[in-house]
């Protein structure tokens, strides 16, 4: 969690939705939200000694809700839904950081680096052999076994050393760097379905109020008491929360699938999410918040290491020029002489022609691009950073206008309504736009706490997102290796 970010996640927090359990109208509602998702739950197993969390397809768990016709009850900044049972945030986080294949993807690529870093500093094998000459010439022939070996000079293998290691750091600063752009999606969508389950229950149990409302009108009809108006209204109404129940159960299905795909099981079922969301936030310091974030981003930690990694190379590329040693021993026999004999070989390529001019000045180049792309990064990071303040911002101001004004005058307009109706001050229609209204305002208000969620997902996640996009496979080559025996 980000030091800038103040949340309070301990507080015990109170049901969005009260529960009752002796009403079986209500359970059959939840299960029918639940059947179109089919729903799984994560469990530990009843052994004590081998506890392991593991997924077991079960029936959907029962939930209860208020009796019809009474008032949803308004968040406040204190109150939160707590879910008993299901799956939480540390679940999916652990089975998609085992499971997506980015990560392992950049996890192969770190052991291609550490490959190249080791093979790029070995020593070269050394050659043996046999020379025979005057050999159809009897009793003058020479026999001789010799071996011979390349000394690297310039300390060349060790600067070669540098470069792949360097590569390497930037290869684990990138797994990194996908882990939090991981957990970031992760996070952005569980709260995301978080949201929607809790709007699942405000529709289902205002869903129940619209139902009576539409049968209390048709009743007051037949009795000569309501008009077809009444009626008409009703039905309407009834007809918005169920659509709206279709197209939330239809984004929590989606979102549900987008999770499962980012976790590397695109099968993994649906199971509910247990959880809070956040309607406390603290101040946030933009610009301190944005230093810090560049200088702790892996991210930025990798194009630090692409520039060193340019430094190491054109060091090396410096060095490449000069020449080195290759000698040869060889010992034998002269039949000519009947006495043994020895042979010294030692050679160096001249480098007149080829001095490596070409590789100083790519490298040199190179440097440039590396020190560039830094300045990209940090400078993307901020811009990434910007918008996420406007977001963060945006759904701060909307949390606190909802929970200290709209809900509470939402409420009270709904009470005044309630009792203007059973005066008969007011008609029927009135009161179902008032129980509309405090409806949508719940709703409204679970959608601002899903934006700071996701917001502060992405601050804590270094605004690192993509979860299945491409990976960035520097892993570097061998080609040092063989440029440093090649001389040329």
């Amino acid at each position: 969690m980000n030091p800038f970010i103040t949340q309070n996640e301990s507080k015990s927090h109170k049901s969005l939705v009260s529960a009752s359990e002796n009403n079986t109208e209500n359970k059959s509602q939840t299960d029918s939200v639940q059947e179109s998702l089919s729903p799984v739950s994560h469990v530990e197993s009843t052994s004590e000694s081998e506890k392991t969390d593991t997924i077991k397809l079960v029936g959907a768990e029962e939930h209860h809700y208020p009796k019809p016709l009474e008032p949803v009850q308004a968040p406040t900044v204190e109150e939160q839904a707590i879910l008993t049972g299901g799956m939480t945030l540390q679940d999916l986080e652990s089975i998609a950081l085992e499971n997506n294949p980015a990560i392992q993807e950049l996890a192969a690529t770190t052991q291609k680096a550490a490959g190249y870093r080791e093979q790029v500093t070995t020593r070269p094998n050394p050659t043996v052999g046999y020379q025979g000459q005057q050999l159809a010439d009897r009793g003058t022939d020479q026999h001789l076994a010799f071996i011979e070996r390349e000394f690297v000079t310039g300390n060349k293998l060790e600067l070669n050393n540098r470069v792949l290691n360097a590569t390497l750091s930037a290869q684990l600063q990138e797994l990194e760097a996908q882990r939090y752009r991981v957990r970031t999606d992760i996070q952005i969508r569980f709260y995301e379905a978080l949201a929607l389950q809790k709007q699942l229950e405000l529709i289902v149990e205002f869903s129940q109020v619209a139902e009576k409302g539409l049968d209390f009108a048709n009743q007051r009809l037949k009795a000569g008491e309501g008009t077809r108006v009444d009626v008409l209204q009703s039905k309407i109404l009834k007809s918005e929360v169920d659509l709206t129940q279709r197209q939330t159960r239809a984004k929590l299905a989606a979102v549900w699938r987008e999770m499962a795909a980012i976790s590397g099981i695109p099968e993994l079922k649906y199971t509910k999410l247990q959880g809070t969301l956040p309607s406390e936030t603290g101040p946030v310091d933009w610009e301190g918040l944005a230093a810090n974030i560049v200088t702790s981003s892996p991210e930025y930690a990798a194009a630090h290491d692409r520039i060193s990694r340019a430094y190491a190379a054109l060091e090396r590329q410096e060095v490449q020029p000069l020449p080195n040693m290759t000698a040869q021993l060889g010992a034998g026999v002269d039949y000519s002489t009947n006495s043994g004999m020895l042979n010294l070989q030692v050679g160096v390529p001249l480098p007149i022609s080829n001095k490596n001019q070409g590789n100083i000045s790519a490298a040199q180049a190179e440097i440039c691009r590396a020190q560039m792309e830094a300045l990209r990064i940090k400078n993307s990071i901020e811009e990434r950073l910007a918008v996420v303040s406007r977001e963060y911002d945006t759904a701060t101001a909307a949390i606190d206008l909802y929970s200290n004004n709209i809900l509470p005058s939402a409420r009270e307009s709904l009470e005044i309504a309630n009792q203007a109706y059973q005066a008969g001050e007011v008609g029927f229609v009135q009161i179902l736009l008032a129980r509309k209204t405090f409806f949508d305002t719940n709703l409204k208000y679970v959608d601002a706490q899903s934006q700071l969620a996701a917001a502060q997902s992405r601050i804590d996640g270094y605004v690192l997102t993509g979860a299945l996009n491409s990976v960035r496979d520097d892993s570097g080559d061998a080609s040092l290796r063989d440029q440093t025996f090649s001389q040329q």
